[in-house]
């Protein structure tokens, strides 16, 4: 049986890095690897008790020295095709923990903290699931694969998804279980199985790194931070 007072975390970092045109888990941000920074807000939160970090299959051994300065992550585990089977593969990996929640988080987010890992946490114990997300701002149309613009899209109500995303164990496992196909992240396996999770607006940058100048500004980001605390 389940504690509903455990919380494991589960970082994703099983992509391709395929429009980076280099390997973005491994890249330097700010004296340590992208991945590890996750690593790192996982391991300072109090909530975690244990961690699974989901790795492409030949890069174990890798991700294994990498992990190794983070107690709670000493279970790397393959990921799978699609991003849905590498989040399945890791659930499966904390299965024997028995968890209450869990919080999956994408290590392309490296600016993540100890405090968004609670928030999140916090309100999936309220409404079984939560996600970090923003409101849309931006006026959205809709176009054809020639990029015509069809039509305007209502933005009222409409958010962008962040991670993590959290949820109880049992009620992520089985919403996977049942909705791995077509599910981009688990809010989309939980609407799926009936459940609907609470957006929790962040309005700290926790943007994904997908481009090369995605990593210089979290580069500074990150200087910039470091900055502002050591004046503190």
């Amino acid at each position: 049986m389940n504690s509903t007072h455990t919380a494991a975390g589960l970082v994703v970092a099983a992509g391709s890095s395929s429009r980076m045109g280099f390997d973005k888990m491994t890249a330097p941000l700010q004296g340590r690897p992208v991945v590890e920074w996750s690593l790192r807000a996982f391991q300072q939160c109090s909530e975690i008790t244990h961690g699974v970090l989901v790795c492409a299959p030949d890069r174990i051994a890798e991700f294994q020295k990498l992990a190794a300065p983070y107690p709670k992550f000493q279970h790397i585990v393959a990921g799978g095709s699609e991003r849905s089977a590498s989040v399945l593969n890791g659930l499966r990996a904390l299965a024997p923990f028995a968890p209450g929640y869990v919080a999956v988080h994408d290590a392309a987010r490296p600016l993540v903290t100890p405090a968004l890992i609670t928030h999140i946490l916090a309100a999936a114990r309220i409404h079984q699931a939560a996600s970090a997300a923003q409101r849309v701002s931006d006026t959205l149309h809709r176009g054809d694969a020639q990029g015509v613009l069809l039509e305007t899209v209502p933005r009222e109500g409409v958010f962008a998804m962040q991670t993590p995303q959290a949820a109880g164990f049992d009620i992520l496992l089985a919403a996977l279980q049942a909705h791995q196909a077509g599910s981009t992240d688990e809010v989309s396996a939980l609407i799926a199985s009936g459940i609907h999770p609470v957006a929790i607006l962040n309005d700290q940058p926790n943007f994904k790194i997908t481009y090369p100048q995605d990593l210089a500004l979290a580069e500074a980001l990150l200087a910039m931070g470091s900055s502002i605390s050591n004046q503190t």
